[in-house]
């Protein structure tokens, strides 16, 4: 049996990690300031984390959600403690799609209508219901159904306005901070604006928080610079720190009855375990406030850079914008300098979103590495 070709990959085969470095099977040391999508939220093979799972998969790695697992009510007061969402419930998945799937519900749910509003460049995930409100055509299947769903233009009010007064509005749904697109953060007052007019309309903000959120914008989440408190929150990515976990972060306005959701595998023993080692060394290490402070050091070098035209983003969630395609340069940057950097649906902007961890020294040796490619030329394609 073939694997089903839908990734390009590289010719690198990682088979160790710590920290925020990767080698391959050769030995060659990577610097990782891409983070497998933003996962690696307390570095790899972090001690705390790995003896976490294994003492758990010693005793018990699984059961379903029909029995007591303490580790979930552990799991939602610390997350509770550290997000600032202590009055908020916490219902557990396996991933950020599946977070999405079951926030579109919950809406539905408690406002009996169908409409949702989503933002131009807005993705959200590739599953039904996820799909649907995102804004990528060319990734939504004649059954991903999407009627229901109208795009506006971020920072426009008056059209998210004209939408929700006409009553067939279930949910809002924005990202903290949209990451595939290329790095574009929502002002506060548009953000603001949002949640006083779900609230006038009656409609449910929800907050994905899926990549820009646990700490690396440095605040627990990007809608946290807003001082808003949305209805629902969806977390997956950083939450497991590779481990498939996700989450909904729930307002105590919503009222849960028996058989609403459901979800086989999510909020499984090995899960908690892994989500609670990456809450514990956030704290114990204060990484969002290293994600803050890194990010924002990060930041001040590379605007410094003439190439650069932008730098966008918050915390270790960064995206840099030149004038040309950056393929060439993103290749260079992997194969020649040994740095993993992301893409975006913008050609011209490299995403950065190392884990929270990072220090000084691999800051500096990104910008070094960024710099010393930079003068090569026949990668400056305009």
């Amino acid at each position: 049996m073939n694997l089903f070709d839908v990734y390009p990959i590289y010719d690198i085969e990682p088979v160790k990690g710590y920290g925020c470095r990767l080698v391959d099977k050769e030995g060659v040391e990577y610097l990782d300031f891409y983070g497998g999508h933003a996962v690696i939220s307390i570095g790899h093979s972090h001690p705390h984390y790995i003896n976490r799972i294994e003492k758990q998969l010693r005793n018990l790695g699984f059961y379903s959600n029909s029995i007591i697992n303490p580790l979930q009510s552990k799991l939602a007061q610390k997350l509770g403690e550290l997000s600032g969402y202590p009055e908020y419930q916490l219902f557990l998945v396996n991933s950020g799609a599946e977070a999405i799937e079951n926030a579109l519900k919950l809406a539905s749910f408690a406002t009996g209508k169908k409409g949702v509003i989503a933002f131009n460049q807005a993705f959200h995930g590739r599953t039904s219901a996820a799909v649907a409100v995102t804004d990528n055509p060319k990734i939504r299947a004649a059954v991903n159904p999407g009627d229901h769903v109208c795009f506006l233009p971020m920072e426009d009010l008056k059209a998210v306005e004209a939408v929700l007064s006409e009553n067939n509005t279930c949910s809002v749904i924005i990202e903290g901070i949209q990451g595939i697109a290329g790095i574009n953060v929502a002002s506060v007052p548009f953000l603001k604006g949002l949640r006083d007019l779900c609230s006038k309309y009656r409609a449910v903000l929800i907050l994905d928080e899926i990549q820009s959120g646990y700490g690396r914008p440095g605040k627990f989440f990007a809608h946290q610079y807003a001082e808003i408190k949305p209805d629902i929150i969806t977390m997956a990515k950083g939450m497991g720190n590779g481990f498939p976990v996700g989450g909904l972060i729930i307002s105590p306005e919503f009222e849960a009855r028996h058989g609403m959701l459901g979800t086989t595998f999510g909020g499984s023993h090995l899960a908690c375990c892994a989500a609670l080692a990456v809450l514990e060394v956030m704290e114990q290490e204060d990484l969002i406030e290293n994600a803050r402070i890194q990010g924002n050091r990060l930041a001040e070098h590379l605007s410094c850079i003439d190439q650069i035209k932008e730098v966008k983003g918050r915390g270790l969630m960064l995206g840099i914008r030149f004038d040309f395609d950056t393929k060439k340069l993103r290749q260079h940057l992997l194969l020649e300098e040994k740095i993993f950097v992301g893409s975006s649906g913008d050609p011209t902007i490299l995403r950065l979103l190392p884990p929270l961890n990072v220090n000084d020294g691999e800051v500096d040796q990104l910008v070094s590495g960024l710099t010393k490619s930079l003068k090569n030329e026949e990668l400056l394609i305009h």
